[in-house]
């Protein structure tokens, strides 16, 4: 089983007021891959990109969270916090 982040990622990918949680890696990957609203995007393909790195121990799990936010934030999906 794969180490949660620090903190997770809760964010409306459903649709405005339909939350979900991300809790690491792996889930934010397949989020990315199969719900997210963009399929090709600056942030997007740079938070792919770190969570393989991240999966592979060549980058840290936070980088990986940052990453993800990032890419959140640039498919404008409201992250709660």
């Amino acid at each position: 089983m794969e180490k949660p982040w620090t903190k997770s990622v809760t964010l409306a990918l459903e649709g405005p007021g339909k939350y979900v949680t991300i809790s690491n890696i792996t889930e934010a990957s397949w989020a990315m891959i199969e719900d997210w609203p963009l399929d090709d995007a600056p942030a997007l393909n740079r938070a792919l990109d770190i969570c393989a790195a991240a999966v592979e121990g060549k980058r840290p799990a936070e980088d990986a969270r940052k990453a993800f936010v990032e890419a959140a934030a640039e498919a404008e999906i409201h992250v709660q916090e």
